[in-house]
């Protein structure tokens, strides 16, 4: 390379590194003051409204088929009796099928079989769920739960999370204040919501139950219903004016 050549390329770099410094400086400038960054929660209860009871019925015998159909004897019966009562919303059916397997001994042979089947009854009407859970003689209790509805969750979120957005504007203007600012404005901003909204408590008579002990007939099973719980937390970026 000759030096009118060298001169040029020294100068070419020259060139670039003067505008590459300008492009930091102007970065630089134009980095924004007078940003805030805070968050506010709301949080807020309500009863649980939804109660789910799981029934299973296990049986065990030298036949899968007599097996299988003393299952279905007895899911139908249960079916039968829940039918009586139940209402869209209010007591609602679902079965979760039956299933038998092989029950092997010492030497890896089968000497039995054994199956199971689950029915849930779920919904808002717990005192009727509570009086059907008596007349399941043949069944046992699995687990019983409680939470809020789709419906009551929905309209909980909502008002836990108006309450956490007023309360960061609330505070957003508050800390403009005390900075000497007129007011705010949002850049930018998130919702996140955690909800507590299902709890379960089997009660005592229902733990004795877990031992597969048939239910007296006509004996309800108590209500223990809590409450949900969601929290809701706004968190963001405010441009103070």
């Amino acid at each position: 390379m000759n030096s009118s050549l060298r001169r040029r390329a020294g100068s070419a770099l020259i060139f670039g590194l003067a505008g590459f410094a300008g492009t930091a400086a102007t970065a630089a400038e134009v980095v924004p003051q007078g940003v805030l960054q805070l968050s506010a929660t709301a949080t807020q209860e309500a009863p649980q409204d939804w109660m789910r009871l799981q029934l299973q019925v296990t049986r065990e015998g030298a036949d899968p088929v007599a097996v299988q159909s003393q299952l279905k004897q007895a899911l139908d019966a249960a079916l039968a009796e829940a039918r009586k009562v139940a209402k869209p919303g209010q007591v609602e059916l679902q079965t979760n099928g039956m299933s038998v397997s092989p029950r092997y001994g010492q030497k890896g042979t089968i000497t039995g079989w054994q199956g199971r089947g689950e029915l849930l009854v779920e919904g808002r009407d717990m005192a009727a769920i509570s009086q059907l859970s008596g007349k399941f003689g043949s069944m046992t209790v699995g687990q019983i739960s409680y939470s809020l509805s789709r419906e009551a969750r929905e309209k909980l979120e909502a008002d836990v999370t108006a309450q956490a957005i007023a309360r960061f504007r609330a505070r957003a203007a508050d800390q403009a204040k005390l900075f000497g600012y007129a007011g705010f404005e949002l850049r930018e901003v998130s919702v996140n919501s955690d909800a507590s909204v299902e709890s379960v408590q089997p009660s005592f008579r229902a733990k004795a139950m877990l031992a597969a002990a048939p239910m007296a007939d006509g004996v309800p099973m108590p209500v223990e219903a809590g409450k949900g719980t969601v929290t809701t937390t706004v968190s963001g970026s405010v441009q103070l004016k």
